[in-house]
C-alpha cells in the first residue's frame, strides 16, 4: 500500500511480545535467546553470581548475631529493642517483594540487582557510624533492607528460568553460599572484632556487600522462542477461533459444539477435500489468534494478583508466614544462649558455623533428592519441616556445649532443605507452575513480610521476660508448626478441596448442552447430508 500506512503483518504482530521483552532487556545487556530451557549455558555464571549474592545477603543477616551483645552494650538497650534491627530488615526484604518483581519487570534483573548491592552496602556503611538503635533501624532495616529484597529476589527468579530438570539441584547448591557464609564470617568477624571494634567491622562488611554489583552484571536476561513461535497458535485461541468461524460459516457445524463425541461423517475424518478445505481456515485461525493474543498481552499486569484466588497458592503462602517465624531467630540467638549457659564466645560463635555447615548438607541432599523423577516434591518439604519444628523444640532442653552442637547440626540439616526449596517449589505445578513463578514470589515473599517483622521481636520480648534464652526458640517451634500444617493442605486444595473450578466446567458443559438443543432440527440434517456430499465426492474411486 503506497501514501497510507501498511497494516501490520500477522507474524510482526504475533511476536510482538518477544519483540518488547527484547527491547526491555537491551537496557541491561544482550538477552540470551534459546528455543528450549537450556539447563545449563549461561545458567552456570548466573547460579555462580547467586551463590555470592547469598553470601552477602542472607550470609551477613544470618552472621549478625556475632554483634548482639556489642549492640546491647553500646547501646544499653534490652534484647527486643536490638532483635528489631534485624527484624525491620527482614520485613522490609519481604515486604518490597512486589515492587522487585514489579522493576525487574520493567527494567530487567540485571539492573534492580546492581541497585540492590549498592543500596546494601551503602546501608551497612552508614550503620557503622550509627549513635542510636534507632539509627541502625533505618540504614540496616530500611536501606539495606531494600537492597537485599532487590539484590535476592531477581537473582533467584532468573536462575529458575535457566534450568528445569537440574532446577532443584542447582538452586539447591547455589542457596549454600548463606551457609558458607555464616561458617566462615562467625569466626571471622568475632576475631575481627576483637582486633578493630565492631564498628570497623561493620564498615568492613557493607564495603564487602560491593560485590553484588559484579555478580548483579552477571545477570542476562533470558527469551525462551520456539523455533516455529511466529506461527505458533495457543490450542485454546485455535479452538475459540475454530469455533467462531465454524459459526460464522453454517451456524450449526457440529465442530463447534464440543460434545465429546466424533461422528464418522465429521470433516476431521475425512482426508482429502475437507482437509484441504480446512487448510486456509487455519490460516485464518492463525492471524485472528494472533492479533488477539498481541491485544490480549498489552492488558497483563506487570505483578499478578490473581494468583491469591488459588487455594493451594493460599495455603502454601501461610506456610511460608509461619515458617518464617524460625527461620531468622534461632541464628540471632544461638551465640547468646550459648554464653548465657556458660560457653566461651568463641565456642559459642561455633555453633553457628557448625549450624551453617550442617546446612550445607541439608541444601544438597534436597536438591538431590527433590530431582529425582517421579517424586511429589511438596510431600518430601512436608517432612523436613516437621522433623524442623522437631529440632527447634529440641533447644530448649539442651543445657551444655554438645547438646547445643547436636541440636545445631539437626537444626542446620533441616533448615537448608526447607530454606533452600520453599521459594523455587512455587515453579512445581503442585503450587502455580513456572509461568507464574515471578509473580507467585514476589506475592509469596510479600506475605512472609509480617512474620519476618514479628519472629524475632517476639522472641526477644519471651527472652526479656523470663531471661531465659532458650525461651526464645518456643515461638519458633510454634510457628514451624502451624506452617506444616498449612503445607499439609496444599496438595489437597489444589487436587480435591478446590471445586470452583469443576462446577465451572460443567456449566460450560451444560450451556454447550443448551444450545445443542435450541438448534432447529432441519438444520442439523442440511449440514449433516452437506458433509455426507463432500464424504461421497471425496472417496469416488478413480
Amino acid at each position: 500500500m503506497v501514501g497510507g500506512g501498511a497494516p501490520p503483518r500477522p507474524a510482526e504482530t504475533g511476536c510482538s511480545r518477544s519483540r518488547m521483552t527484547e527491547k526491555k532487556s537491551k537496557l541491561c545487556c544482550r538477552a540470551n535467546v534459546y528455543t528450549q530451557v537450556p539447563d545449563g549455558g549461561w545458567g552456570w555464571p548466573v547460579a555462580v553470581s547467586f551463590f555470592f549474592i547469598e553470601v552477602f545477603t542472607y550470609g551477613i543477616i544470618k552472621s549478625f548475631g556475632v554483634f548482639f551483645n556489642d549492640l546491647m552494650d553500646s547501646f544499653d538497650e534490652s534484647n527486643s529493642r536490638i532483635s528489631w534491627i534485624i527484624s525491620i530488615c527482614v520485613f522490609v526484604l519481604t515486604f518490597t517483594a512486589p515492587l522487585s518483581t514489579v522493576l525487574s519487570n520493567c527494567f530487567g534483573h540485571r539492573l534492580v540487582v546492581i541497585a540492590g548491592g549498592l543500596l546494601v552496602s551503602t546501608g551497612m556503611v552508614a550503620a557503622s557510624f550509627s549513635q542510636k538503635v534507632y539509627h541502625m533501624y533505618i540504614t540496616i532495616g530500611l536501606i539495606s533492607g531494600l537492597g537485599y529484597c532487590f539484590s535476592f529476589l531477581p537473582t533467584v527468579t532468573i536462575l529458575s528460568q535457566y534450568f528445569d530438570k537440574r532446577r532443584s539441584v542447582v538452586t539447591a547448591v547455589a542457596s549454600t553460599g548463606e551457609c558458607f557464609a555464616v561458617f566462615a564470617f562467625a569466626p571471622a568477624i568475632t576475631a575481627l572484632k576483637e582486633q578493630v571494634g565492631w564498628r570497623r567491622s561493620l564498615l568492613f562488611v557493607g564495603l564487602l556487600q560491593l560485590n553484588i554489583v559484579v555478580c548483579g552484571a552477571l545477570l542476562r536476561p533470558i527469551i525462551i522462542r520456539g523455533p516455529e513461535s511466529p506461527k505458533t497458535v495457543t490450542h485454546e485461541s485455535r479452538k475459540e477461533v475454530q469455533y467462531m468461524l465454524e459459526n460464522e460459516k453454517t451456524r450449526t457445524s457440529l465442530d463447534s459444539i464440543d460434545s465429546g463425541v466424533e461422528l464418522t461423517t465429521s470433516p476431521k475424518n475425512v482426508p482429502s477435500h475437507a482437509t484441504a478445505e480446512l487448510e486456509p481456515r487455519a490460516d485464518q485461525q492463525q492471524t485472528l489468534g494472533k492479533a488477539g493474543s498481541a491485544h490480549g498481552e498489552r492488558k497483563v499486569p506487570l505483578l499478578d494478583f490473581s494468583i491469591l484466588k488459588e487455594k493451594s497458592f493460599i495455603c502454601y503462602a501461610l506456610f511460608g508466614l509461619f515458617a518464617t517465624l524460625g527461620f531468622f531467630a534461632p541464628s540471632l540467638y544461638i551465640i547468646p544462649l550459648g554464653i548465657s549457659l556458660g560457653i566461651d564466645s568463641d565456642r559459642a560463635a561455633f555453633l553457628l558455623s557448625t549450624m551453617a555447615i550442617a546446612e550445607v548438607f541439608g541444601r544438597i541432599g534436597a536438591g538431590f533428592v527433590l530431582n529425582r523423577e517421579p517424586i511429589r516434591k511438596i510431600y518430601i518439604e512436608l517432612v523436613c519441616v516437621i522433623l524442623l519444628t522437631v529440632s527447634l523444640f529440641a533447644f530448649t532442653f539442651a543445657a551444655e556445649f554438645w547438646g547445643l552442637m547436636l541440636c545445631s547440626v539437626f537444626f542446620g540439616i533441616m533448615v537448608g532443605t526447607v530454606g533452600g526449596t520453599h521459594i523455587p517449589l512455587l515453579a512445581e505445578d503442585d503450587v502455580v507452575g513456572i509461568d507464574r513463578m515471578s509473580s507467585a514470589a514476589g506475592v509469596y515473599v510479600f506475605i512472609q513480610s509480617i512474620a519476618g517483622l514479628a519472629g524475632p521481636p517476639l522472641a526477644g520480648l519471651l527472652v526479656d521476660q523470663s531471661k531465659i534464652y532458650s525461651r526464645a526458640f518456643y515461638s519458633c517451634a510454634a510457628g514451624m508448626a502451624v506452617a506444616a500444617l498449612c503445607l499439609a493442605l496444599v496438595r489437597p486444595c489444589k487436587q480435591g478441596l478446590c471445586q470452583h473450578r469443576h462446577s465451572g466446567e460443567t456449566k460450560i458443559e451444560s450451556h454447550r448442552g443448551k444450545a445443542l438443543q435450541d438448534i432447529p432440527e432441519d438444520f442439523l440434517e442440511m449440514d449433516l447430508g452437506k458433509i455426507e456430499q463432500r464424504v461421497h465426492v471425496t472417496t469416488e474411486p478413480v
